[in-house]
């Protein structure tokens, strides 16, 4: 998964702003249209779009509203369009914040650094009844600790890590697993099984942990 899609078309802008951030470490992918962008969302995912409005092709709101459908991937729009209209248009889309071109770089990257923080850097992930912490590497479902091997805490932190978001049977098993691991894919649907017995009211009828039939699994 990269941390930033930058999603501009304007070359010399797009390419500045990816130079900055690969230089504070970022992983970040450079798309010239939205089109281009929402592919490399569905190849890759991302933690964080950098999203311009005026684009060729479908513009950055339409960019912005198949994200939202798909996960709570944040979203900072950067547009020279400055009307009050297209503001509220971004956010009520689903865009975190929406800054004005031209903007200074020093207060977009103290932006995406606090977006980062914000999100990435907490000790603990929360989503409904399941409570992660990450520290002690313990699981609670309705504030109840319920026992996770291993592999299994690392399997439900990456799913809800990526929570909405289609994941390939392959991409989970290689992560958890490892590329050089002698495991079988199959031992990826045993962990499955396990965690929604451990997790779903009904098992049989996973209503958190779903299967996405050909391709993988999603965290809803």
């Amino acid at each position: 998964m990269a941390d930033i899609i930058v999603v501009e078309d304007n070359e010399e802008i797009g390419g500045l702003l990816y130079d900055f951030l690969i230089a504070e470490g970022y992983d970040t992918y450079l798309a010239g249209s939205g089109e281009e962008a929402l592919e490399i969302y569905a190849a890759e995912g991302c933690k964080l779009v950098v999203l311009d409005i005026m684009l060729p092709g479908v513009d950055g709101f339409y960019v912005c509203s198949k994200i939202r459908e798909q996960g709570n991937t944040p979203i900072l729009i950067v547009s020279g369009r400055s009307e009050k209209e297209d503001q509220l248009n971004g956010l009520l889309l689903g865009a975190d914040d929406y800054i004005e071109k031209p903007y200074d770089i020093d207060i977009l990257l103290a932006k995406i650094q606090g977006i980062f923080k914000r999100r990435y850097s907490s000790d603990e992930i929360l989503d409904g009844s399941i409570r992660l912490d990450k520290v002690g590497r313990l699981c609670f479902l309705n504030e109840q600790e319920i026992a996770l091997t291993v592999k299994e805490f690392d399997l439900l932190l990456y799913l809800m890590e990526n929570k909405g978001k289609v994941l390939r049977k392959e991409e989970l098993f290689h992560k958890i697993w490892g590329f050089d691991s002698e495991s079988e894919l199959q031992t990826l649907t045993v962990h499955i099984k396990w965690l929604r017995e451990k997790l779903e009211q009904n098992p049989a009828k996973p209503e958190r942990i779903q299967t996405v039939w050909g391709v993988g699994y999603r965290f809803v």
